[in-house]
């Protein structure tokens, strides 16, 4: 139907049809409308019913609920409203209706027991099985997970019917479909007493503006998702008391400001995503700072650029988001380390999603920023998804300390501790610094060198090629590129062996980390990728020695 997902306002309808609709603000009957009936005064529509739409695209209207100079209803959108006659329209079905079209096999004739053709294209299909699977998904009252996305439900429909025919329902999708108020959401809800997952994004509720009783609970309920359903925040703390075991919530695409900080609701909650959500700014997250469970917050697309935890200093560990383990940043507004210096604070976090902001998609290159954050976040584990190894963390320290290291010096940086005095302005720029320079030791002269020119000379490392499995070989030194792989390494050593490359395995020494020896596992890395410098030993052993 051409109004299927549209919400037609109480305009011009019988009062038994009224239930069907959700009516928008301020919706009236049209102007002398008598049983359903129009006349046609002067700057009117056409004689005859009608109804206000407002669409839930409001590409697809022409006006704001007004005609030749008449409100008849009003809109959000000024272009989102329609009128159209009531044959257009879709009244949508209640909730048992939609379940028994999708899920209950019609009685028909049987062929002699034999399977029923079915047609791929041109291709015909056997199928094994089918009946069985459709007559198991047909007995209502065993399922447990039921789809029933853009299937115009409309309301619950007969009281207690939906506990009497499927009363295990645990996971319910209900998005994209007509339901227009929250009450008749909690009419389904309340004879579905074991479900957990519910899904009601893009049904343009209408949400109480008073709490609702305790009786419109949802007692199992553990993952919500309200994405494009017009609810506001405060909308949410009224009927949050409903959801007492709540860990996932879904609020994207909602237009929504953060009010008032959550007072005993919430406070199960382990995900909460509010996605493109574009009036959220940081001091709105100070008021969701302390939620005790969340561990996960989505915040892609909110335009935020900035944050700053006021309670922890340089290197220190801020008393807010005490749980946050994961937080996903993408596509925001994000062009300062100052962001990224902030984020160390946050005491539980192990897991970072940032792409597609400007301080990642410009500068010095994807890899060198990955370096950077990694750096910067000492306790990060993943970072855009991908795991952070041992070996890659080091490789981004060692590489960050050196590459900031002549701008620590100018600030007042020195080798002697007692006499490494960086200003505050490099520490608060760079605030792990220090601590990294405790870790690997404060860089040397030798390597805040200028970099030379891009020649092949200037590239060349010179190692030290020591046999810890046979005594008998001199150590020997030779030249490599720093951006030689480990995988051409060994073809080297192997070409001079004469031993398979398989039978190969390198580590290195360097003399500033005495006794410490690092394995070259990762045959598609450089040597500068693992840090290696001029001086360093190269170890090689064979397997079969």
């Amino acid at each position: 139907a051409p109004a299927a997902t549209a919400h037609p306002a109480e305009v011009g309808l019988p009062v038994s049809l009224r239930k069907h609709f959700r009516p928008g603000p301020e919706a009236p009957l049209l102007r002398g409308a008598c049983e359903g009936r129009c006349p046609d005064p002067p700057g009117s529509l056409p004689a005859g019913l009608w109804l206000g739409v407002e669409w839930d695209n409001p590409e697809r209207g022409k006006h704001d609920g007004s005609h030749e100079g008449i409100v008849y209803f009003k809109c959000r959108h000024p272009t989102g409203g329609s009128f159209v006659r009531p044959n257009k329209v879709n009244f949508g079905v209640d909730f048992l209706t939609a379940v028994n079209n999708r899920y209950v096999l019609e009685d028909g004739p049987e062929e002699d027991g034999k399977e029923q053709p079915v047609t791929i294209g041109n291709k015909p299909v056997e199928t094994i099985g089918f009946d069985s699977v459709i007559k198991q998904q047909s007995q209502l009252s065993k399922l447990q997970e039921v789809s029933l996305r853009n299937c115009v439900v409309s309301c619950a429909g007969d009281k207690g019917a939906i506990a009497k025919a499927c009363p295990n329902i645990r996971r319910v999708d209900l998005s994209r479909n007509l339901l227009s108020s929250w009450d008749e959401v909690l009419s389904i809800a309340d004879q579905l007493k074991h479900l957990e997952v519910l899904n009601l994004s893009e049904n343009k509720l209408h949400f109480p503006s008073v709490s609702p009783s305790l009786a419109g609970t949802f007692p199992a309920l553990k993952v919500l998702v309200l994405n494009r359903t017009g609810i506001t925040w405060a909308e949410v703390l009224r009927c949050a008391p409903g959801w007492p075991v709540l860990e996932e919530l879904y609020l994207k695409s909602n237009d929504i400001s953060i009010s008032e900080r959550p007072a005993d609701v919430l406070q199960t909650v382990k995900l909460l995503d509010l996605s493109s959500n574009p009036l959220i700014d940081e001091n709105q997250l100070f008021l969701i700072a302390y939620l005790p469970r969340l561990e996960q917050l989505i915040l892609s697309d909110v335009g935020i650029s900035s944050i700053h935890f006021p309670d922890a200093g340089t290197g220190c560990k801020t008393s807010m988001f005490p749980s946050l383990q994961y937080l996903v940043v993408n596509d925001n507004q994000i062009s300062q380390w100052s962001f990224i210096n902030e984020l160390d604070k946050l005491q539980s976090l192990r897991a970072l999603s940032c792409v597609r902001n400007p301080l990642t998609e410009g500068g010095s290159g994807p890899q060198t920023t990955r370096q950077f954050i990694i750096a910067k976040i000492g306790q990060l584990k993943t970072l855009n998804k991908c795991e952070i190894l041992p070996e890659e963390r080091r490789g981004a320290e060692l590489d960050y300390r050196k590459a900031f290291g002549n701008e620590w010096k100018k600030a007042g940086g020195h080798q002697d501790p007692d006499k490494n005095r960086p200003n505050d302005a490099f520490l608060a720029a760079h605030p792990r610094y220090q601590s990294l320079c405790l870790k690997y030791g404060a860089p040397e002269d030798g390597e805040l060198k200028t970099r030379q020119p891009f020649l092949l000379k200037n590239q060349l490392l010179t190692l030290k090629i020591k046999y810890p499995n046979q005594v008998d070989q001199k150590v020997t030194e030779k030249q490599l590129p720093d951006s030689m792989t480990i995988q051409k390494v060994k073809g080297l050593l192997s070409r001079l062996l004469k031993v398979p490359v398989s039978e190969l395995l390198l580590s290195y020494e360097s003399p500033k980390m005495p006794g410490r020896e690092i394995e070259l596992e990762n045959d598609q890395q450089s040597l500068q990728f693992y840090s290696v410098e001029n001086g360093d030993y190269l170890l090689v052993r064979c397997t079969r020695l």
